[in-house]
């Protein structure tokens, strides 16, 4: 079916994975299903795990966050990036699996080449949801896109054994709230007719671009849901929010979107930090942070090498002990993919940052992007570069 033109009908779906990396460790630990399970922490070896013995969040002590929780931990109040002590409050019987990226990476490429044999322009909108333009793939106008939509559902289940909720609308802006509506493996059709009985009762913030500050303000002006936003004045809104924020409230709150599923989008920057367990100091725990800082480059190249791409902006991120938080870069001439290059130009810009007080997090950078066909002549240059230098303190 080609693409329709400007007045025909288009539909556009959102796919969002059910709570997805708890999902994937189900898929390894069956025995778990509908238990409260909570992702966090760091992953180490865990034997007892592999024996059936698992760690229950009660006995966590440290300062790391939930990735993610299982349906049954959300009905306690775990959410994503709470606390893993404050989650231990509200669950504390749930149990604590580390986060496994490796494994998520690759049932998220199986999933989204499942959804490729039946839609032709997929905008990737991260590791574990997706836009769709039913419009342009076969069946996707039929019951407003219910019959596609049930169709990627039972290809991805039998690919993957995850499932997956999905809203089909007019628009990316109600298609994203739509997927939200019936979850978990539901599917929510919206059309134009439907924005005052299903949209308008929900609350400001279900529309994806009204964050918890705006959220606050909308409150204090007495504005609880869309409907109430959908009320108000543009030229009202344009006055309390700012004339671009506020134009855009107005359009938002009567489902109007006209942004379109766009294929191609480029990264533009890859990166991996840590948080740690307990304060890091430059000089006492200089062995860790070494070998917490070459696994992070080793982990950003991977991950540029696997999506074909190099940078030539390398920086590192830090977060102290006190919440500040400090960044340092260095352009290269050529793009790179190049563990060693990484390491090498990561240590120059970890000189110029304050070392003294302790470390809460360390992350590094790849930025300004190329595809991976200029890599070549990063290795070139990188080849006829020094040795590496001594890395600083760490």
């Amino acid at each position: 079916m080609s693409a329709a033109g400007p007045t025909q009908l288009r539909r556009v779906a959102h796919l969002d994975m059910d709570a997805f990396y708890a999902s994937v460790e189900l898929l390894r630990y069956p025995e778990l299903k509908g238990l409260p399970l909570v992702i966090g922490g760091r992953r180490e070896p865990d034997a007892n795990a592999e024996r059936g013995q698992f760690r229950h969040l009660r006995d966590y002590v440290g300062r790391g966050v939930v990735t993610t929780a299982s349906y049954a931990a959300r009905q306690f109040g775990v959410h994503s990036a709470m606390g893993l002590m404050k989650a231990a409050q509200l669950c504390p019987q749930a149990i604590l699996l580390p986060a496994d990226f490796d494994q998520y990476r690759r049932y998220s490429r199986e999933f989204k080449q499942v959804l490729a044999r039946f839609v032709p322009l997929i905008q990737d909108r991260g590791i574990d949801e997706v836009y769709l333009d039913f419009t342009s793939a076969e069946d996707g106008l039929l019951e407003g896109g219910r019959v596609l939509a049930e169709r990627l559902q039972a290809a991805i289940y039998e690919a993957t054994g995850l499932t997956c909720s999905i809203g089909v609308a007019p628009n990316k802006l109600l298609a994203k709230i739509a997927s939200e509506l019936n979850k978990p493996n539901g599917i929510s059709i919206l059309h134009e007719a439907d924005l005052a009985a299903k949209i308008w009762p929900l609350a400001c913030r279900k529309v994806h671009g009204i964050g918890p500050k705006a959220s606050a303000q909308l409150t204090q002006l007495g504005i609880h849901d869309i409907g109430a936003l959908a009320r108000c004045e543009r030229a009202w809104l344009m006055q309390q929010f700012g004339r671009s924020n506020g134009a855009w409230m107005h359009e938002a709150a009567w489902g109007r979107d006209d942004r379109p599923v766009v294929a191609d989008s480029e990264p533009v920057s890859m990166s991996r930090e840590t948080t740690f367990e307990r304060d890091l100091h430059a000089m006492h725990d200089r062995a860790q942070l070494r070998s917490e800082f070459i696994a992070l480059c080793e982990q950003v190249a991977r991950d540029l090498q696997r999506h074909g791409y190099a940078g030539r902006t390398i920086g590192v991120k830090l977060r102290y002990d006190n919440f500040v938080r400090q960044t340092r870069d260095q352009t290269i001439e050529s793009p790179t993919n190049d563990v060693a290059t990484i390491r090498s130009v990561a240590a120059q810009c970890l000189r110029r940052a304050e070392l003294t007080r302790r470390l809460r997090l360390l992350g590094v950078k790849v930025s300004g992007l190329a595809r991976a066909e200029t890599v070549e002549a990063g290795r070139a240059a990188a080849a006829a570069a020094p040795s590496m230098p001594e890395l600083p303190l760490f």
